[in-house]
C-alpha cells in the first residue's frame, strides 16, 4: 500500500523527524512497485536503498533487480536463491564515489595507503572459498531460476482454488527465495502447518511479526493508521518447500499434503 509510505513519511515530519530515506523490500524472490515508491521517494527529497536480499535476479518491468535507487543491497545466505555455503553478501550502485566509499568501509575504513585508515569502517570482505563458490553457481543460477518458477507454477496450478497463491504483476519476474501461500480466513494456521509436518512436509512462516512489531523497533514511530497489510499477512501467510531441486513427485507430495490438511 503506498499510501502507507506517504503517512510514514508524513508522520516522521510532522514528529519533528527528518527522513533521508526509503527502504524497499522485494521480499519473497518478487520485487517491490519501484515506480511507486521512486515517486513517492522524488516528491519528498529522498534516497531508495533497495533491500534485495531475496530478489537478486528477478526483474521488475523487464529490469534488473539490483539497478533501482541509489543503491541495492543483496544477500549471499545459503538460504537466498544465490547463497553461497556461509555468510556473504554485495552491494550494487552506480555511483562511483559511494562505490569507493563503500569499498573503504568494507576494509577497515583504508583509504588509498593501506596502512591509512580514513574512516571507521568494516572487516566485511568475502571470503574466497564463498567467492568460489558463488562464481560456480553464477553459472547455473539461470537454469535454477528457471526451475524454481516450474515449481511456483506447479504449485499454483493445483492450489489456486484452495489459497491465495503469490501473482506476479505484468513485466515482472519471481527468483521464489520462498513460495509463500495465504490461507483464508478461519484457517488455524498452526493446525495447517501441524498437519503437513505429520505428512512429512515442512513449513515456514516468513514474518510471525513485521519489523515495527519487534521489540528493537518498539520506540519507533509507526505511520499514522498503522501497518495493517502486514500485520493482516503475517497473521495468515505460510511458506511451502521451494528450490530449483524439487523434482515433481516430491512438488505432488506437498501438493497432496496441503489438498489433504485443507480439505480435513
Amino acid at each position: 500500500d503506498i499510501n502507507s509510505l506517504k503517512r510514514g513519511v508524513a508522520t516522521a515530519r510532522a514528529r519533528g523527524l527528518k527522513p533521508v530515506a526509503v527502504i524497499p523490500v522485494d521480499l519473497f524472490g518478487q520485487s517491490a512497485d519501484h515506480d511507486a515508491i521512486a515517486a513517492v521517494a522524488e516528491a519528498e527529497g529522498l534516497f531508495v536503498l533497495d533491500d534485495a536480499a531475496q530478489g537478486f535476479g528477478a526483474t521488475y518491468k523487464n529490469r534488473k533487480l539490483g539497478t533501482f535507487g541509489l543503491a541495492t543491497g543483496t544477500s549471499f545466505f545459503p538460504a537466498k536463491p544465490l547463497g553461497c555455503f556461509g555468510d556473504g553478501g554485495a552491494i550494487f550502485t552506480d555511483d562511483e564515489e559511494l562505490a569507493r566509499t563503500l569499498r573503504s568501509i568494507r576494509v577497515h575504513g583504508q583509504g588509498s595507503d593501506k596502512y591509512d585508515n580514513v574512516r571507521l569502517g568494516l572487516t566485511a570482505r568475502l571470503d574466497t572459498m564463498q567467492a568460489a563458490i558463488l562464481l560456480e553457481k553464477l553459472k547455473i543460477f539461470d537454469d535454477e531460476i528457471a526451475a524454481r518458477n516450474k515449481v511456483a507454477e506447479r504449485y499454483s496450478r493445483a492450489l489456486g482454488n484452495l489459497v491465495a497463491v503469490p501473482r506476479l504483476a505484468p513485466g515482472c519476474t519471481s527468483v521464489w527465495a520462498q513460495y509463500t501461500i495465504r490461507l483464508s480466513e478461519g484457517i488455524d494456521r498452526d493446525a495447517f502447518a501441524a498437519a503437513l509436518k505429520a505428512q512429512g512436509v515442512p513449513t515456514m512462516i516468513y514474518y510471525p511479526k513485521s519489523v515495527h512489531q519487534q521489540t528493537a523497533y518498539s520506540h519507533y514511530p509507526v505511520a499514522d493508521g498503522g501497518l495493517p497489510v502486514s500485520e493482516r499477512l503475517s497473521k495468515d501467510v505460510i511458506a511451502l518447500p521451494m528450490h530449483p531441486y524439487l523434482d515433481e513427485a516430491a512438488q505432488d507430495r506437498v501438493i497432496a499434503a496441503v489438498r489433504s490438511a485443507l480439505t480435513a
